[in-house]
């Protein structure tokens, strides 16, 4: 089959960091599967400029098709296969402009035509909006009620201060590098009080021999993924999370200059947005 930009774009996504968070050398292996020989290195490129050059050269062979099924491939979905479902009909919302859809019959991932395109369905197959998320509220959201110790508390404050400045300055880069790093804070601290409930979870991090990482080794993203599974964060604070997640790459401005990404007001709204809505789950 082949795909169009946006497609490829969102599978990009799916195959980085939305399905799991793949570093450098998972996403080199996991394309190798797929017949190439590469090594991971230095000069490796970003994840995201690699992913892409390797889908662009697949696209329109059987090697795409075969990428969709190893990246939907129900084993590696054991105990979350729900997540697994919402993973296929969000990417299908892509697909279905390039005339496919993905099809899960039990272990299996097909492939079938799409028809028609419903774009009333397409519009309200998401549970929030972009538009809906910003304008919630959260008034008087206190960090005080995450049940932290009191020294960290007082260094989140600052920080939270600072992001008011920086949005006020229109400084967005600032704005998701404070969030981002003040979202992995609260998190690794909430893991730290209950490190039983996030080391059991499905979603927590390996390391090659198949152990869990240690706590202080985790991703944001593999924060937020675990803090999701096991209830304490909604579906809203991960859906939007998306520029939060990668904080750590924009550090590095070839790592930013190479990953195309550019953040406005717009970003660092959303950012902060997802920053209030996290406390005040976590708080609750």
């Amino acid at each position: 089959m082949i795909l169009q930009t946006e497609t490829l774009k969102k599978l990009r996504e799916l195959i980085n960091e939305e399905t799991q968070y793949r570093k450098g050398y998972e996403i080199v292996a996991f394309f190798n599967e797929l017949g190439f020989n590469d090594t991971y290195g230095q000069g490796f490129p970003s994840r995201w400029v690699y992913t892409d050059e390797k889908l662009n050269l697949i696209n329109g062979t059987p090697e795409i098709d075969k990428c969709i099924k190893k990246l939907f491939a129900p084993v590696n979905y054991i105990g979350r296969f729900k997540e697994l479902d919402t993973f296929i009909t969000d990417f299908n919302q892509y697909l279905a402009f390039d005339n496919w859809k993905v099809v899960r019959n039990g272990k299996e991932i097909k492939f079938t035509k799409s028809g028609e395109i419903d774009f009333q369905q397409t519009e309200s197959a998401s549970d929030l909006k972009e538009d809906d998320f910003l304008n919630r509220e959260f008034k008087d959201v206190k960090l005080e009620s995450l049940g932290l110790d009191g020294t960290i508390i007082d260094v989140l404050n600052l920080r939270i201060d600072e992001i008011k400045k920086c949005l006020s300055s229109d400084s967005p880069l600032s704005v998701i590098f404070l969030c981002g790093s003040t979202l992995e804070g609260i998190l690794l601290g909430i893991a730290l009080k209950q490190p039983k409930e996030f080391n059991i979870a499905k979603s927590a991090p390996k390391d090659q021999e198949g152990k869990v990482k240690k706590l202080h080794l985790w991703t944001l993203n593999n924060l937020i993924n675990t803090s999701y599974e096991i209830g304490i964060l909604k579906e809203d604070v991960k859906k939007f999370s998306h520029s939060l997640r990668d904080f750590r790459n924009y550090i590095h401005p070839f790592e930013q200059l190479s990953s195309g990404f550019n953040p406005d007001r717009h970003t660092a709204k959303i950012s902060w947005q997802v920053l209030k809505a996290a406390i005040f789950q976590l708080g609750k």
